[in-house]
Order: structure tokens, then sequence, then C-alpha cells
């Protein structure tokens, strides 16, 4: 097993588990500077990320938002399949304008300015959503997007973490099934791919009951913040 991926699937699932995301967000750019392929990272990924989130869905599944997943399928999931197809051919490097917006949104904490300024934005709730598939289709970090979209709506964690982790579960299905459709072979053989799975499961549950439960909405709330700004920094380290 590549202890390079095993580390950094451990790391990255410990932030999905607080946060519905994290381990496509972090994890592709953690592996691609380590030297993977993009398309290789993907099918390495995937499937963790998706039966992460199917266990957050399972658990607290009666507080999803509804609207905001709909909207989503309707508006993210099309961009997603046509601008993977094309990323498989061309390389766009969009990091230092996703990590400045979410640096941006972690921002709206501390300004009633910038507060102000997202809020607007975050309004036209169709076309963020509809760039937020563009850019998860190209890069793998839409993710980011729709956690600073969650964050702005000032849910419960317990919503704002079911809601993201569908919409997200449903991001990595169009991806697997799109790689599926356009013929890629996966790289890791189906004995490690289980392994990595069982360890991220086991990570899963030891952070749900040692971390998530001992979390109340206001501290959620602010780790959400915290989480948009570590990101949007990482983001911008990684373009340069």
């Amino acid at each position: 097993m590549p202890i390079d991926i095993l580390l950094t699937l451990v790391l990255t699932t410990v932030i999905q588990s607080l946060f519905g995301v994290g381990i496509l967000l972090f994890g592709t750019p953690i592996l691609l500077l380590l030297g993977y392929d993009f398309s290789f990272v993907l099918s390495v990924l995937l499937p963790i990320s998706i039966s992460i989130n199917l266990l957050q869905i399972i658990k607290h599944y009666q507080y999803i938002d509804i609207k905001i997943v709909k909207n989503t399928l309707c508006y993210s999931i099309p961009f997603i399949i046509l601008f993977l197809a094309i990323i498989t051919t061309i390389h766009i490097n969009i990091s230092l304008i996703v990590g400045l917006f979410l640096l941006f949104v972690a921002a709206t904490n501390f300004s009633t300015r910038i507060n102000n300024k997202i809020a607007t934005l975050v309004q036209y709730e169709r076309s963020f959503l509809a760039i937020t598939g563009i850019i998860h289709g190209i890069s793998n970090l839409g993710g980011s997007l729709l956690t600073a979209l969650i964050h702005k709506k000032g849910l419960a964690k317990h919503n704002a973490r079911v809601t993201v982790a569908l919409c997200y579960a449903s991001f990595s299905l169009v991806q697997l099934g799109t790689l599926f459709f356009i013929g890629f072979d996966a790289g890791l053989s189906y004995a490690t791919q289980m392994a990595l799975l069982q360890t991220s499961i086991v990570v899963f549950l030891i952070t749900e009951e040692m971390l998530y439960q001992q979390i109340d909405n206001s501290k959620y709330s602010q780790l959400f913040a915290l989480f948009l700004a570590i990101s949007g920094i990482l983001l911008l380290y990684k373009s340069f």
C-alpha cells in the first residue's frame, strides 16, 4: 500500500468527517504535488469520498436541506460532466481565483461589509452552482465553493454537514460515472483500494465520536469559517 496515499487519506478523511468535504478538496492537490496523474487521483479518491459521505447521509438524512440539494443537482451536475470530459485533454489552473474567494468568504465573520457583499453574491444561487460545477469538473475544487454557499446559509451543524455530504456525493458519483464512460483504467488493485477504504471508515468513526459529537453549533460555525480560510490559503499556495 502506498504510504503517501495512505497518510493523505487519513488526514483528509478527518476533515471530511467534520465538514462533509475534504478528501477530494485537499487530497487532490496533495497527490498531484506528489506526482500522481489527475485521473489516477480521481480513481483513488472518488470511491472513498463517496463512502464517507454515505455514512454521514445515513446518520443524519433527516437534516438534509432538500432545496439546496435539488438546485445543486440541476445547476452543477451538467457542468461537472461536461468539464470533466474536457479536462482529460487540457489543464487549467484556477486555484488562485478559488483561494481568494474562500478567504473572502472566511472574512465575513470579521467584516460586516464583506459579509454583505458575499450575501449579495450568494443570492444568485443558480449561477453560483453552475460555476461550482464548472470548477469541480475542471479541478475537483468545487467542494470549496459548495461549503462557502452552505456556510452563508447559516445552517446548524447537522444540516450543514449532511447537505454538503449529499451534494458532494452526487458530484463524486457523476465524476466516477464519467470516468467509467470515457474508459479510464484505475491505477490501484482492488485489494489496495479496499484496504484504503477500510482505513478511511475507521478514521471517520473515530473522528465522529471523538471530535464531531463534541462540537456545538456555535463552535462548528467558527470552525467552518477557519476551514474555508485554510482551504483558501492552501489553494493560493498551490497556485504559485
